[in-house]
C-alpha cells in the first residue's frame, strides 16, 4: 500500500465516522472504527462501553471483534480506520494482529500511542478532520464525566 490516501480510504473513513455518530445517537462515546481489507469492510464498530457496560469495547476493538476470526495473512493486509487516535489497548490489538496501517480521524482531543505504533513500523495517517474534531470536542464539553471515566484527562 502506498503512503498516500485514496478515495477508497476516504470512503472507509466516512464509514468509521458514521459509526461514531451511531454510537453518539444512542448515548455512547462517539468513536467509530472500520477494519477493511482488499477493498471490503470486514468489520465495523463503535465505542460501546456505555451501551454494553463493557470495559473493553472501544471502537477499534468492536470493529476487530465484528470482523470475526480471520487468518493472520488477512490482518496483515488490513487498514484500521478510526475516528480518534487509538489508546494503548487498541494500539496493542493493532500490533498483536500485525495490522500495518491506521487512518486516524483526529488526535487533537486525545493523543493515543501513535509514537509507539510508528516505532513498530505502522503507517499512520492523521486526517485532522474538522467534523470529527468538533464532534469529539462537543461530546467532551457536554459529558466530561463520561469522557473522563474512560481515557480522558483525570481531574
Amino acid at each position: 500500500m502506498a503512503n498516500v490516501l485514496t478515495q477508497e480510504d476516504m470512503a472507509f473513513y466516512k464509514e468509521a465516522y458514521l459509526e461514531a455518530q451511531k454510537g453518539l445517537k444512542v448515548g455512547g462515546i462517539p468513536i467509530g472504527s472500520v477494519l477493511a481489507c482488499d477493498g471490503k469492510i470486514l468489520g465495523r464498530g463503535h465505542n460501546q462501553r456505555v451501551q454494553k457496560g463493557s470495559a473493553m469495547l472501544h471502537a477499534e476493538m468492536d470493529a476487530i471483534e465484528n470482523a470475526g476470526r480471520l487468518p493472520a495473512n488477512v490482518y496483515e493486509r488490513c487498514t484500521l480506520y478510526t475516528t480518534l487516535s487509538p489508546c494503548s489497548m487498541c494500539s496493542g490489538a493493532a500490533l498483536l494482529y500485525k495490522i500495518p496501517r491506521i487512518v486516524i480521524g483526529e488526535n487533537q482531543n486525545f493523543m493515543g500511542d501513535e509514537a509507539h505504533l510508528k516505532s513498530k513500523g505502522l503507517e499512520l495517517h492523521i486526517l485532522q478532520d474538522k467534523d470529527t474534531i468538533e464532534m469529539m470536542a462537543e461530546f467532551i464539553r457536554n459529558k466530561p464525566t463520561l469522557w473522563n471515566e474512560d481515557i480522558g484527562e483525570k481531574e
